[in-house]
């Protein structure tokens, strides 16, 4: 048997820490480049021993190696697009930054993953501002859920008019778009909000009732990346990660005994 090999192949970036129970983070993101077509880079940036019950150890890489592999990745297979999820630390956040801005690399979705949902914490509170002030500037678009609106803006952040309001707050903030992701509303419905600046775009469709949705932020942002990576433009590239993400999550396979990963398997289209 022959295989042959792709005329164009897109290559992503994800610049994450591991989630040693597959549903999240690095993970997460390699599979949902693989199902969108596009071939996945890594950076891993802390190691960490969890499942669906919770996050039971967190162990940061160290500077150099983070430094090391970011260098390698951009010399030799440029990303095409790239995201960050869990970053840990203020040092990490700092030399991220540092790393996207040299290598000028874009375009660049920030997830900035502030807590698990499961509940831990996967980021420093002394980071958040280092987050808002070093990456967000660099971002294409960031993709915070309502805590992490709260956080990056210092407003409330529970409704509709809110999200509408805190995603032109980010903008103004430095980011190039914002998509407030509302998951987490006391609602029925779930609505989306994406501010480019210029133009606002709405997503609403009804919730879908399950414990399974451990990992649906990373794989929301990857699915974004490899749109971005394919050339798409940020609207169609978030329409068509949102869609991905509501299948993902209707088809998740149930495994776990506490908040199960969604289905990375799910259609595209």
């Amino acid at each position: 048997m022959t295989t042959s090999t792709p005329t164009h192949l897109p290559i992503a970036l994800t610049i994450a820490g591991s989630d040693s129970g597959g549903g999240a983070g690095i993970q997460a993101d390699l599979k949902t480049f693989h199902r969108f077509g596009v071939f996945g880079t890594s950076v891993v940036t802390a190691i960490t021993a969890q499942n669906t019950t919770g996050v039971r150890a967190i162990h940061p890489v160290p500077m150099t190696n983070i430094r090391a592999q970011l260098d390698a990745v951009a010399e030799d297979l440029r990303p095409a697009a790239l995201k960050t999820g869990m970053l840990a630390t203020e040092e990490v956040v700092r030399e991220v930054a540092s790393g996207i801005r040299s290598r000028a690399l874009a375009p660049y979705v920030m997830d900035p993953v502030m807590v698990a949902t499961s509940g831990d914490r996967l980021l420093e509170s002394v980071a958040e501002t280092s987050l808002r002030d070093h990456l967000l500037p660099l971002a294409t678009v960031v993709t915070p859920n309502l805590e992490e609106a709260e956080i990056l803006t210092g407003m409330e952040v529970r409704v509709e008019a809110q999200m509408r309001t805190a995603a032109r707050a980010l903008v103004e903030l430095g980011a190039g778009a914002a998509l407030v992701k509302g998951g987490h509303l006391a609602s029925d419905g779930i609505v989306d909000v994406l501010w480019d600046g210029s133009v606002e775009h709405i997503w609403r469709r009804n919730r879908i009732e399950t414990v399974h949705t451990h990992g649906t932020g990373c794989t929301l942002s990857a699915a974004i990346t490899a749109g971005l990576a394919h050339g798409e433009s940020l609207p169609k590239a978030v329409e068509t990660a949102i869609d991905y993400l509501a299948r993902a999550i209707a088809t998740a396979p149930g495994l776990g005994a506490g908040r199960g990963p969604v289905n990375h398997f799910a259609p595209v289209d």
